[in-house]
């Protein structure tokens, strides 16, 4: 059990001493770290799931108050997520199953998952948009309308919205 924590501890600092295996398309300004996860025909990457926004959960425990309430919350904009096209995946260290009827993947090394993203709690959710953008990253529940509001905000549009602001002094 020993040994296994050790490994663990290691391969997480391995990870976050890693260069990205990807180059960030321009304009992304944080992006967000690597991971593998199960899916349909075995193995997949962040990277393969360019161009459709993920939902990051990472817990303890399936258990834990705070995932519980998340998964709560996202209950309620589930459909409206996925008609973005958004993925969801949950890395959960104590191996269990996500109590929920979302159908969500399950990250490969969730200890590594949770270093990379820097959780330092028991819970943390990470919305990445489209373009690969870490948007958002928090280590408290937020209501599924912020994470939908994010999704449908991605970092693109908000960049483009800064580019429209007027220069110069404000109005008079």
């Amino acid at each position: 059990m020993r040994a296994r924590r050790i490994f663990s501890i290691m391969l997480a600092a391995l990870v976050l001493c890693a260069r990205p295996v990807f180059s960030a398309p321009a304009g992304v300004v944080r992006p967000a770290p690597a991971f593998t996860f199960g899916g349909a025909g075995g193995k997949n990457s962040l990277a393969s799931l360019r161009g459709q926004p993920v939902v990051l959960v990472i817990a303890q425990k399936a258990k834990a108050k705070a995932f519980r309430s998340q998964l709560g919350s996202l209950r309620n904009v589930y459909h409206d997520c996925a008609s973005r096209g958004a993925v969801f995946i949950a890395a959960l260290a104590d191996g269990g199953t996500v109590p929920s009827d979302i159908p969500f993947a399950i990250a490969a090394n969730p200890a590594a998952v949770a270093a990379a993203y820097g959780m330092r709690g028991d819970f943390l959710i990470a919305v990445i948009g489209r373009d690969g953008n870490l948007d958002l990253v928090t280590d408290k529940p937020i209501p599924g309308a912020r994470v939908f509001e994010v999704i449908k905000n991605n970092f693109d549009v908000q960049e483009k919205a800064r580019r429209e602001l007027p220069k110069g002094p404000p109005p008079q």
